[in-house]
């Protein structure tokens, strides 16, 4: 077991805060949003750690302490909440395709702003940036603890007044905005709490990675965090932590299969190289078959009644 956590540790915890990424996707979806900015305030905040662990805060030893590390989440966070309400006032007034092409743009333009900074390390980034753990697991002491409160929060958001008017802005903007609800509110609301959690994501996955650069912060990564929440299930929050994970591990169960013995070369290479290839073809496929993706709350309704039904007949 040991042996299995040390190898596969880094992937545990990428797939963690995949999950956690993939809530950030999702709370724009709850009022109807398409929103595709979680790319850029997650490489925000990874800039903002890394500036701050490199240029800030000098150390020999390489290594930071984890109280820094939870400082730079809380700068990330604030931060990219600022700058969340700045862009998401006039651009949210927009919908549909043209909320993601808006969206997709300011990802492009925070990528083109940090290849051109000296602050950032142009197109080359920041390398070396202080530790604050010995081993790529040991960042589950933070990425745990960050998505249980994530889950925790979504779970009695859902419950509460600001939920349900974010799922009535979802099924009909025209109808809630007439009982009251005013949908550019919580149309906002909704866009900084997402960006503040990417911008947490950001920031501890500077340190985890151990380097940053403009590649964090890409339309591709639009996509693919897309996917979580297609995939996993755009109706409730359990679906891009599932998503989230399963599609974290993905790559990694592809290559695999490519070294199987049997598998031909060209396909073997696809299977490592085409990720986003699969990716398009899975949201395609998951749209047309699964349009609410595979965590529904019916689903989750379903598992509820088993799970009752299984501890009434053990009694």
């Amino acid at each position: 077991m040991a042996e299995f956590f040390n190898t596969y540790g880094f992937l545990i915890v990428s797939a963690v805060f995949g999950a956690i990424l993939g809530i950030s996707v999702y709370l724009p979806l709850m009022a109807g949003q398409l929103s595709l900015a979680t790319p850029g305030f997650y490489a925000l905040g990874g800039y903002i750690a890394a500036i701050a662990s490199t240029k800030m805060l000098t150390t020999a030893t390489g290594t930071v302490p984890v109280w820094w590390v939870l400082l730079e989440m809380l700068a990330a966070g604030v931060i990219s909440g600022l700058v969340a309400v700045i862009l998401g006032i006039p651009v949210l007034r927009l919908r549909g395709i043209y909320l993601a092409i808006a969206t997709i743009a300011f990802v492009e333009i925070l990528r083109v702003v940090a290849l051109n900074l000296d602050i950032t390390g142009g197109a080359v980034g920041i390398f070396g940036i202080p530790q604050p753990f010995q081993s790529p697991l040991e960042y589950l002491w933070i990425a745990l603890p960050l998505l249980g409160l994530s889950m925790a929060f979504m779970y009695r958001l859902e419950k509460i007044r600001v939920g349900r008017a974010l799922i009535a802005i979802r099924e009909d903007e025209l109808a809630a905005d007439s009982m009251g609800i005013n949908p550019t509110y919580y149309k906002v609301l909704a866009f900084v709490l997402a960006a503040i959690l990417a911008g947490m994501v950001g920031a501890v996955s500077a340190h985890f990675l151990n380097t940053w650069n403009a590649r964090q912060g890409t339309f591709d990564a639009s996509i693919i965090f897309l996917a979580f929440v297609l995939i996993g299930g755009s109706r409730t929050f359990w679906g891009p932590v599932v998503g989230g994970i399963l599609l974290t591990a993905l790559p990694e169960v592809l290559r695999g299969l490519s070294s199987v013995n049997g598998v031909p070369l060209w396909l073997g290479q696809f299977l490592k190289d085409g990720r986003l290839i699969i990716f398009g073809v899975l949201i395609v496929v998951g749209t047309i078959f699964y349009p609410k993706g595979i965590i529904t709350p019916e689903f989750l309704k379903w598992c509820n009644q088993t799970t009752q039904k299984v501890f009434a007949k053990t009694k």
